[in-house]
């Protein structure tokens, strides 16, 4: 009396020492299993037989009603059907391309040639392969003939050969004499190393000549018609006038800007197997119609490629360095007409120019901006002295001469959106 049961413990609390349930107590090889003085021996059921054990979850000391079988509640926790279980299917992750923007490949177009009645004059764009990437003039050559002329502002090469020279091969028809040259490029590798990063390219350039029986008393006359004066008189240059992404690398999806937005806007000329060739934007006029001639109207590319808007507003309107010959591109502040809407939609039509790329760059043929005075933004800033007051034109050009190509057309683009 007085001395409590040695083991017992608080109603509500796991006993010391109990081992999971269907795990055995762990024994020493050889030791009984230790009692604790007055306490009863743990009898072990068989697994699944529930004779003389409380249910469990039972408070301390009841007994199950006797309308419970224990049996049925037990089985009331099985699974009428087995179970059925395997690893999760381990999905993989879907393939999703990188996203990326391609231009579309284009001919370069680099090369072109006259045949004359006795000789072969070829003109070669140093941007030979069409990829932005300058070739040195000793690494090309017509037949093993070296380029007789080098324009190193307009990048182009000229080679020029008498019809029996520079490895030229006659093929003879019963009608035709066909000379053929080859323009070989074999890059050579940089300087100092062993790599090089253009690959060879080799061009055939053929001239055909009707064949006449009696050539005593008449000279060979060249059928094929040379590619200058053919494609002036068939009007086959194309020019386009396109907004342009921040980053100049694609055409602008959307034409909704912002008051005081910048409007990238780039202009180009399609030659068609014509010579190499410069664009320029000889002036622009902003509308609210297509019509040009409506009124409001604003110039701001006036005297052959003078952009006076930036003088005018002291906007940031300007040209940009060209990349390409056939390619100028130009920034213009955007701007509403008065009285201002919620949105106007502008209307922009430039009328666009394009000479020989070995043409020289003058007052009539330029791209000025005004920057703290007016700067070209290709050849000397002196061709930009008469926009301050009237760039006069001169006579009309012979347009049977390489040097003196030019064809103009109008390009118009629009609606433009632009809002507060």
């Amino acid at each position: 009396m007085g001395q409590e049961p040695v083991g017992e413990q608080p109603v509500g609390q796991e006993p010391v020492g109990e081992q999971p349930v269907g795990q055995e107590p762990s024994v020493p090889l050889g030791q009984e299993p230790s009692q604790h003085v007055g306490q009863e021996p743990v009898v072990q059921q068989p697994r699944g037989e529930s004779v003389g054990q409380e249910p469990v979850g039972m408070p301390l000391g009841q007994k199950p009603s006797q309308d419970e079988d224990p049996e049925s509640s037990q089985s009331k926790q099985t699974s009428e059907n087995p179970l059925t279980w395997s690893y999760p299917k381990v999905e993989k992750p879907e393939h999703k391309p990188t996203v990326s923007e391609r231009l579309k490949q284009v001919a370069a177009n680099s090369v072109s040639a006259r045949c004359g009645e006795s000789v072969v004059r070829v003109q070669v764009n140093q941007d030979l392969l069409g990829i932005g990437r300058l070739i040195q003039p000793e690494h090309i050559t017509l037949g093993g003939c070296a380029a007789t002329e080098e324009d190193a502002e307009a990048h182009v090469l000229t080679f020029e050969s008498e019809l029996h020279g520079c490895g030229s091969e006659l093929t003879m028809t019963e009608d035709v004499l066909i000379y053929t040259f080859t323009l070989v490029y074999e890059p050579k590798p940089l300087a100092n190393t062993s790599i090089v990063r253009t690959s060879a390219a080799m061009v055939d350039i053929e001239c055909h000549y009707l064949r006449n029986h009696d050539v005593s008393s008449n000279a060979l006359k060249p059928t094929w018609i040379p590619y200058t004066s053919n494609m002036v008189a068939e009007e086959l240059l194309y020019f386009s006038l396109r907004l342009m992404t921040a980053d100049w690398q694609f055409e602008r999806p959307s034409n909704h800007y912002y008051l005081g937005d910048i409007i990238n806007m780039e202009a180009s000329v399609m030659p068609y197997h014509h010579v190499p060739l410069r664009v320029f934007v000889d002036r622009c006029v902003a509308t609210l119609a297509p019509d040009v001639h409506t009124v409001p109207r604003y110039s701001f590319i006036e005297d052959h490629g003078c952009l006076v808007d930036a003088k005018l507003t002291g906007s940031s309107s300007q040209f940009l360095s060209r990349s390409q010959d056939d390619k100028i591109q130009f920034q213009l502040e955007s701007f509403r007409f008065q009285p201002q809407n919620d949105s106007q939609q502008l209307y922009i039509t430039c009328h666009l120019k394009a000479t020989a790329a070995s043409s020289p760059i003058d007052a009539e043929n330029k791209a000025c901006s005004f920057t703290d005075g007016w700067k070209a933004a290709g050849g000397d800033d002196q061709v930009c002295g008469c926009c301050d007051s009237s760039c006069a034109v001169s006579k009309a050009r012979d347009l049977d001469s390489d040097s003196d190509v030019q064809k103009e057309g109008e390009a118009t683009m629009g609606p433009i959106m632009v809002q507060e």
